[in-house]
């Protein structure tokens, strides 16, 4: 099932329990708080039955600690988690809390 789901955070690419979501290249989370990303992601694992949760990070800076809390979070929940094109500083806090062993990171170019 493919969607392109808008008027929300995220824009979901694909749904069914490989969800594929992201951002558009923007850097949302300066602008939208960590519960609203939170909650859209939380709806679409549970409603999808995700299994693996792909999320493209492009144009994403940082992540927020609540942020890195719900994504592990939805991995104890045994959902797969796969991030792609996070930002070296990303890269970073990732490996300095050693979630970058529990979550594949990937660097794929992706058109908008």
């Amino acid at each position: 099932m493919t969607v392109q789901q808008q008027g929300g955070i995220l824009q979901v690419y694909h749904s069914g329990p490989m969800c594929v979501a992201g951002f558009g290249g923007r850097d949302v989370l300066d602008t939208f708080s960590v519960k609203d990303v939170r909650d859209e992601l939380l709806e679409l694992v549970q409603v999808q039955q995700c299994e693996t949760l792909a999320l493209d990070l492009t144009g994403v800076k940082l992540i927020p600690s609540g942020m890195l809390g719900l994504l592990s979070s939805i991995r104890d929940r045994g959902v797969e988690i796969h991030l792609y094109n996070p930002s070296e500083d990303i890269r970073e806090v990732l490996e300095i809390t050693r979630l970058d062993q529990f979550m594949q990171l990937h660097d794929m170019e992706i058109p908008y």
